[in-house]
């Protein structure tokens, strides 16, 4: 066989297959990190497109690059891929990294709490990280996110198919569309239960939804421009005691077309969507519901769990009340693959069939 490509990688999850890509990437110019995603975007998406696509993965994958940081302040760099963007930030794929640099020993397990930052896209992430010292395993990462803000409440908006639908609209390392399930009264008193056997009918108005929210919601983060709003995050009051709520990630996979159904759909979240849990405290405490130190235990699709609360407010960041969010988590390594890309696959980029994507 000849070897186009070879990459390492950590396989990791938390519900969430998230890879962590260590080896086999060229090294990429750029003074940070985000210019580094925005080189490997234009010049070399292949790699993005190869970890996440059929036959190495499947839309609900995640893909995390391994690269320098150029930063004295921080221990490594990494970007995030999707599948259809290179998302600023990401609380699973951040503890995915962190876990997989401590449990690999890229970064050596010293002490039980190690503390350390990372260079996401979206800037510097601190991370604090529980450890094991014994099962040499990372038990939980607690992370510091950028500062999260809200930036329409309660905002109604006409959805194609569905009608008039309040969304709340909020940065919190990505710009989210934040739907509360429970207005849907078509599905039953309490509205769309946040289960996984809802999941098509969860993803089909998420994915209209969200594409409305685009359109009708312009959105502008002074640091980064041009990102807009790629996913959303459905709610609903809490299912287990001791958690605040029970929430739902989408994001896509393609693009949808109104007038397509064949298109309403989309990827969600198995895990717990960290920046996520950012733009919904940074909406609860603009609502005056959440406060700084509060806790915020936010559950997903499969009973997950992050333990997350605001640190502090920013009285005026960039014209904004803000806050700044800390995310904590952990997950599970499953394997260590080396994946290659023979040179007479047909597939060079990967491949997509219309029965799950």
């Amino acid at each position: 066989m000849a070897i186009k490509r070879m990459f390492d990688a950590v396989e990791f999850h938390e519900g969430e297959p998230m890879r962590v890509v260590t080896s086999g990437v060229p090294s990429i110019p750029g003074d940070t990190v985000y210019e580094k995603m925005k080189w490997l975007e234009k010049n070399d998406d292949q790699i993005r497109l190869l970890m996440l696509r059929e036959p190495r993965g499947i839309p609900a994958t995640c893909c995390n690059l391994l690269v320098n940081s150029n930063r004295e302040d921080c221990k490594c760099g990494y970007i995030i891929m999707e599948q259809v963007e290179y998302p600023m930030m990401s609380g699973g794929n951040t503890i995915a990294v962190a876990t997989a640099l401590l449990e690999t020993g890229m970064i050596p397990m010293t002490d039980e709490i190690m503390e350390f930052n990372l260079e996401a896209p979206a800037g510097v992430i601190g991370i604090k990280a529980y450890c094991d010292l014994v099962k040499k395993k990372c038990v939980k990462v607690e992370f510091e996110n950028v500062p999260a803000f809200a930036v329409y409440l309660d905002k109604e908006i006409d959805v194609p198919h569905i009608g008039k639908v309040k969304v709340d609209i909020a940065w919190g390392g990505m710009f989210f569309t934040l739907i509360d399930s429970t207005q849907f009264k078509d599905y039953g008193t309490n509205g769309l239960e946040l289960l996984p056997e809802n999941g098509k009918e969860i993803s089909k108005l998420s994915s209209l939804i969200t594409t409305a929210a685009i359109e009708q919601c312009p959105v502008e983060h002074p640091d980064y421009p041009g990102v807009g709003i790629t996913l959303s995050v459905m709610h609903q009051p809490p299912v287990t005691p001791g958690t605040y709520m029970r929430t739902s990630n989408w994001y896509a996979t393609g693009p949808v077309d109104f007038d397509n159904p064949q298109t309403w759909t989309g990827a969600l979240d198995r895990g717990v969507c960290g920046t996520g849990c950012c733009a919904l405290m940074a909406v609860e405490h603009a609502k005056g519901n959440l406060k700084v130190g509060d806790p915020f235990v936010n559950e997903g699709l499969l009973g997950i769990q992050f333990d997350c609360f605001i640190k502090e407010e920013i009285d005026d960041f960039y014209g904004h009340k803000a806050i700044v969010p800390v995310v904590g988590g952990g997950g599970w390594i499953y394997g260590y693959s080396k994946w290659v890309l023979d040179e007479d696959d047909p597939f060079q980029n990967g491949f997509t069939i219309g029965d799950i994507w």
